[in-house]
Parts: C-alpha cells; sequence; structure tokens
C-alpha cells in the first residue's frame, strides 16, 4: 500500500513538475512577448516640431517612409488644454506643432530635420510666410539628450543653405496637447480646400520632387 502511494505521488508528482514546466514556459512565452512590443516601442523615437501652420507640417511628414506617426498640437506654452481659438491669440505661448513617432532603422533624425529646415523659412522671427504670431514660431522640442548633438549638426547644415541667421527655437519638449480633431490629417481630408490647394498643394508638390527617396510607397 505504501509503494503504490508513492508511486501514485511519484506520478503525481511528475505531472505536477509537467503543469509547472508548462505554465513556466507560458509565462516565459508571454514575458518574451512583452519584451518583443517593448523593445518595439523603445526603438521608436520622438520629435516635435514647430514650422508653421501645422496642417503644413503634418502634411509633409506624414508622407515619409519610417514615420509611424504624426499628430498635430500645441507646446510651449502656459497654460493646460489650450484651444486652437486661444492659441491663435498668441497669449497663450504655444506653438502650433507636430509630433513626430519615428523608426530610426527607416529614417534617421538627422533626415527627418534636414526636411525640416528644407519644407520651412527657420530665418523669419515668428512668421511663415502670411502667418504671424509667436504660435508660427520655427522651433524644435527635444525628448532626449542625446538628439541635442544632431540638431546642432542639422542647424549648421541649415545656415549654409539660407543666407539669414536660423532663428529656430531650441528646447526641451514640454506638455503636448493634441489639437482638436478637424486638424489632424488635415490636407488628407481637405485638399480641395483653397488653402490647401494655394498653400499646401505647391509646397508638397516641391518636397516630393526633392525627397521623392523617402516618401511611402
Amino acid at each position: 500500500m505504501e509503494k503504490t502511494t508513492v508511486r501514485i505521488g511519484s506520478a503525481l508528482l511528475l505531472s505536477a513538475l509537467g503543469l509547472v514546466n508548462l505554465a513556466y514556459a507560458n509565462v516565459t512565452f508571454k514575458q518574451q512577448i512583452f519584451n518583443n512590443n517593448q523593445n518595439s516601442s523603445m526603438s521608436m523615437q520622438t520629435i516635435t516640431l514647430g514650422a508653421g501652420c501645422f496642417w503644413c507640417v503634418e502634411a509633409v511628414f506624414a508622407d515619409i517612409q519610417g514615420v509611424h506617426s504624426v499628430d498635430s498640437g500645441y507646446m510651449g506654452g502656459q497654460i493646460k488644454n489650450p484651444s486652437y481659438r486661444e492659441v491663435c491669440t498668441g497669449r497663450t505661448g504655444h506653438a502650433e506643432v507636430v509630433q513626430i513617432v519615428f523608426d530610426p532603422k527607416i529614417v534617421s533624425l538627422s533626415m527627418i530635420l534636414e526636411v525640416f529646415f528644407a519644407t520651412h523659412d527657420p530665418t523669419t522671427l515668428n512668421r511663415q510666410g502670411a502667418d504671424s504670431g509667436t504660435q508660427y514660431r520655427s522651433a524644435i522640442f527635444t525628448h532626449d539628450k542625446t538628439q541635442l548633438p544632431i540638431i546642432e549638426v542639422a542647424v549648421t547644415a541649415a545656415s549654409l543653405e539660407w543666407s539669414q541667421p536660423i532663428v529656430t527655437e531650441i528646447t526641451a519638449a514640454t506638455a503636448f496637447y493634441k489639437a482638436e480633431d478637424y486638424h489632424q490629417d488635415y490636407f488628407e481630408i481637405n485638399g480641395e480646400a483653397p488653402y490647401c490647394q494655394a498653400v499646401i498643394a505647391p509646397k508638397m508638390n516641391k518636397f516630393r520632387e526633392k525627397y521623392r527617396f523617402l516618401l511611402n510607397k
């Protein structure tokens, strides 16, 4: 009877060990999935840019391979959750910006900054074309100290392309407030609107001609 009990106990023990091993394997597998997802998200980088009206800026960067997302919004001001109307007064201190999440294995920060300096005028203080005010200032908001040397090189390179001094503001990123829904994907949705045809479309044509090798297929 005792031997039988031992045998049954051994069988139960082996069965339990098997279940433990299976459970451990499942936990390990789930942990591996989590780690892979975490590594995937960690591989993405973020940069926030101001270059005038965010409708124009968003359209440019949404067209680039390796860019995961582009959100129009506000950064650099003094109040929380500003509205578009408030930002347009210039009294909140916010800039119209786009927050870009990108995969540096596909498109580098250097290339993103080259496009940034090539698709707006970084020498006009608080102005882009007919759009005037501090909310339209040229600005780079950094999300990582390692971005600073790359930005410095990009500014130096851009200064050789422009005859006037670069006035782009470079500061650490602060709170980002995503703009109202109707601002998102504005050019894609409203491409036939007069402003889009008169201002954004010509800029997009020049950008696509010069940087066709960067475009989404």
